[in-house]
């Protein structure tokens, strides 16, 4: 097993650094203009974004494939400004960083320490990669019939009925928006607290208080905001140290825990020690408790559809990317969680910490100097996560307010010309994550809140789109690129199945007994942003949000248009600022 991670992760490194220099040149572009043509709520045609340096793009006009993609999307309802570029490769890359495996398992190890120890850790991993795996692949099939930008957002207004479709995009966008905002304060905040606990790891005496914590990770969503807000020229070379950071950390990790650990556990306790006793809670639901850890590491794969316009032939690429990525996905986490299992020290002193970590490096390693620079590793890889994050949810904020589908949308919509970015989308994503983490000063398990919220958001993001077409009978991917086959109707069960149970179980507290302080408030938190999106739906949305750009065009015309786009649309080159 010892050559295995080498050869992995070079594979990862020779193909992803090329993509993220393309990806992020256009993202510095991407706040002074529109990328597809979308209207306003009272369907007019929102010209505001446009720019004279986005007119002519496409340098490979003449290709075929590019201008099959272009007009393909075009039928879609949206024209393509974006330089075809990328590869499956590259999509693949792009939602493996997302996941940030290494970072994501190792500030919630302790769910699964908790809640049945090397069993929960490396099978209850092993069964949600194969889970995800059913998920990917639903999404990847309606991917291949729908690939824009817009993601599950898009494929849910396509796939109701005319009466439900704006209805139905306007739930999955918001939990798509939540889902990418609590994501964001999970990383952060996870990361406050391995900043602290790397204190810790150098001073045992230091014990972390509430508001130091809230402090901490303030700060952190600062540095994040500061970045995108003034550093977008530099997001390539970020993105580029990034990429070969992780894979270096994850094999400087491995490696040394190997070497330097005094002694190891056998391969029974490695692959099949269950204990569930420190849960409180029955020892065969406590397994599925502790399904919440690898649950949210694998959320992130669904976001790259929002690459389709940058792919060549996207309806083939991007699918196999999305499966691809999560089959990565899992055997890094194998990889990773294995020789963790094998020098596992006690277990009953890990959990004494709120991130445990720290203290795993520090005991295996003999140090604290040692323990102090694997963490260290570890906390490059969350700043990396933490800006990419932000990136995310400012720009998901920024197109679902350019449809009215947040209060406020005329503000959060605007776009800063001098900074090239959307940065009131920024300033609300930021101040939400914020606002958010003062929960901590309430309850010392806010983070199971925010991992669980966004775990269900980004979960029933997805569930959404693939219901809807179960319901209608599968219909519309019977043509698929991408096709299931017979397979599909059972796929989409087990991804729906997921779903309903990952709500039910990621909204109950790690461990037994809870008191208020203990609580997990994931329903709360998801309770209050679905109370904001229906009451905003009932004031305003209801009569004037029209979901994707071919339903308002559509409802404009009247209900004599088909429910399909038409081949063509209005062009767009003589959009001004």
């Amino acid at each position: 097993m010892g050559s295995t991670p080498p050869e992995l992760f070079y594979k990862f490194t020779e193909y992803m650094p090329q993509f993220f220099i393309l990806l992020l040149t256009s993202y510095k572009k991407d706040g002074r203009r529109s990328s597809v043509t979308q209207p306003r709520p009272n369907i007019q045609p929102d010209t505001s974004h446009a720019s004279d340096m986005d007119r002519g793009r496409h340098s490979s006009a003449g290709d075929a494939a590019g201008d099959a993609a272009d007009q393909a999307l075009a039928n879609l309802g949206y024209t393509s400004e974006l330089p075809r570029t990328l590869g499956m490769m590259s999509i693949l890359g792009l939602s493996f960083a997302i996941m940030a495996v290494p970072y994501g398992l190792s500030t919630t190890v302790y769910i699964t320490l908790n809640n049945g120890q090397s069993v929960s850790v490396l099978w209850g991993w092993v069964l949600v990669s194969l889970v995800s795996v059913c998920i990917a692949a639903s999404l990847a099939e309606i991917c291949a019939v729908f690939p824009t930008a817009g993601g599950a957002y898009y494929w849910s207004a396509m796939l109701s009925t005319r009466a439900w479709a704006s209805p139905v995009s306007f739930v999955d966008g918001w939990l798509t928006l939540v889902g990418n905002w609590t994501v964001t304060l999970s990383i952060n905040f996870g990361g406050a607290q391995l900043i602290l606990s790397a204190v810790t790891v150098l001073n045992p005496d230091y014990a972390p208080t509430q508001w130091q914590t809230v402090l901490c990770f303030w700060a952190v969503m600062i540095v994040c905001a500061l970045v995108n807000a003034l550093g977008s020229r530099y997001l390539d070379l970020i993105n580029k140290v990034c990429i070969y950071w992780t894979g270096a950390s994850v094999l400087i990790i491995l490696v040394t825990l190997l070497v330097m650990a005094p002694e190891r556990h056998s391969a029974d306790y490695v692959f099949g020690h269950y204990d569930a006793s420190a849960s409180g809670w029955p020892a065969a639901w406590s397994f599925f408790v502790g399904l919440l850890s690898p649950a949210y590491v694998l959320t992130g794969y669904g976001m790259v559809a929002s690459m389709c316009e940058e792919v060549q032939n996207p309806e083939r690429e991007v699918p196999k990317a999305i499966v691809l990525s999560v089959v990565a996905a899992g055997i890094t986490g194998v990889i990773f969680l294995v020789p963790l299992l094998f020098v596992m020290p006690d277990i009953a002193a890990l959990l004494t910490q709120a991130q445990p970590i720290g203290l795993l490096f520090k005991t295996v390693t003999g140090s604290s100097a040692g323990g102090f620079g694997l963490l260290f590793l570890i906390l490059g890889i969350m700043m990396f996560a933490g800006i990419g994050a932000l990136t995310a949810a400012s720009r998901c904020t920024y197109a679902f307010a350019r449809d009215g589908a947040i209060p406020g949308y005329t503000l959060w919509s605007r776009v800063n010309k001098k900074l090239n970015m959307p940065v009131w989308a920024l300033v609300l994503s930021t101040l939400v994550d914020c606002l958010l983490g003062c929960i901590y000063l309430g309850s010392v398990s806010a983070f199971n809140s925010f991992t669980g919220v966004a775990t269900i958001c980004l979960g029933m993001s997805y569930c959404v789109p693939v219901l809807v077409l179960l319901v209608r009978r599968r219909d519309a991917v019977r043509d698929s690129p991408f096709s299931l086959g017979r397979l599909g109707a059972v796929i989409n069960v087990i991804c729906i199945a997921w779903t309903m149970l990952a709500v039910v179980i990621f909204c109950m507290p790690v461990t037994l007994p809870v008191d208020a302080t203990s609580m997990n408030y994931a329903s709360v938190v998801f309770a209050g942003f679905a109370a904001v999106a229906v009451i905003w739906y009932i004031v305003f949305a209801h009569r004037n949000f029209h979901g994707p750009p071919v339903l308002a065009r559509d409802e404009a015309l009247g209900p004599a248009v088909h429910r399909r786009p038409e081949p063509e649309l209005p062009s767009e080159k003589n959009r001004v600022d």
